[in-house]
């Protein structure tokens, strides 16, 4: 028996919709520069977003489980666009934090990556790359 994550899109301006997934909303628009609105990140920034979200959430409740102590996790996720098509071709995501020592904070960063569905996804698709800062 396998999951399903559903989501929801509708249009709800000429440039800009508006996701939810279980009663969160998010608003999706383009920047003025690019014709729309700037009421929202676009795609692009939501999926990498999205990863950060689902990577954080992961590397959370890896510290939770082992009592690490570890204050001001970050994550500093940037992708490189390729040509035509429009696609990211490779990420990077940077981790900090503060407690935590070095082993620890790589023990912690492997077990989140390895429980990320977004970075598992990826993975296959995009050079993903995720270190330590």
């Amino acid at each position: 028996m396998s999951a399903t994550v559903k989501v929801e899109v509708r249009q709800i301006a000429a440039t800009a919709s508006e996701a939810q997934a279980r009663g969160h909303k998010l608003v999706t628009d383009r920047p003025e520069a690019k014709g729309g609105e700037d009421r929202g990140p676009m795609g692009g920034e939501m999926l990498l977003m999205g990863l950060g979200g689902c990577f954080m959430s992961n590397l959370l409740a890896a510290v939770k489980a082992r009592a690490f102590e570890v204050q001001d996790l970050r994550l500093v996720i940037a992708g490189t666009l390729g040509e035509a098509p429009a696609r990211f071709t490779a990420v990077t995501m940077a981790v900090s934090g503060r407690g935590a020592a070095p082993a620890e904070l790589e023990k912690l960063v492997k077990i989140a990556e390895r429980g990320c569905i977004v970075a598992n996804t990826l993975k296959n698709t995009v050079d993903l790359t995720i270190t330590v800062a």
